[in-house]
């Protein structure tokens, strides 16, 4: 049996709404953002699930070597049960669009099933970090993407950042980059780029 499954927090929304995954970083969980969800789309079904693996204790969506050297095997593994996690729940909620939000190791997963399944109407990646050369994807062609940074983040760094957004661009998506001047941190422009990116969803 294939295993689908997270433990996660669900919000059932009205019907015929979106539904929004939220998705955390290293170390949160599903509460990181789940409220925040909720508040961004009151209507839509919120879904916020834990990640399956354990960094020293900290949940992740898949497994890392190092700071910035992934585990691509468990990637591709975190990848595809992802989409299916995405797609089963979609179905179930009767869901109009499919939106996607995460942070740090919750973009970077994101991100990555974007680049190999599409699926997200919309997806707003929070300081992500994508360190390899993603594969082109004709089906992203008019798929909405907000990437959203830190200039001085030493996580993900301005160059990888903006080469996300160059291959977004390449894709054809309708990408959008909003930086801050900080860190590895969500700042309140962010919040703002965030909540006018989904406010066509409400």
């Amino acid at each position: 049996m294939t295993d689908n499954h997270y433990v996660h927090r669900l919000r059932a929304g009205a019907p015929g709404k979106p539904i929004l995954f939220v998705l955390h970083g290293t170390g949160g969980d599903e509460n990181q953002f789940f409220d925040f969800g909720s508040r961004l789309l009151p209507d839509a079904t919120v879904v916020s699930p834990r990640g399956d693996v354990s960094e020293y204790g900290a949940a992740r969506f898949f497994k890392r070597t190092g700071e910035g050297v992934y585990d691509m095997d468990d990637l591709a593994r975190a990848t595809a049960k992802m989409a299916r996690y995405v797609q089963d729940l979609a179905a179930a909620h009767g869901a109009s669009k499919i939106l996607g939000l995460g942070f740090s190791n919750g973009a970077n997963i994101l991100a990555n099933v974007l680049i190999e399944k599409g699926l997200f109407d919309a997806s707003a990646l929070l300081h992500p970090l994508i360190p390899f050369h993603p594969r082109a994807n004709p089906d992203l062609r008019e798929r909405r993407v907000l990437i959203t940074a830190g200039q001085r983040d030493p996580i993900s760094p301005v160059a990888l950042t903006e080469a996300l957004f160059g291959y977004f661009e390449a894709q054809k998506a309708d990408a959008l980059l909003e930086w801050h001047p900080g860190g590895h941190d969500i700042r309140p422009n962010e919040i703002d780029a965030i909540g006018k990116f989904f406010a066509d969803y409400a």
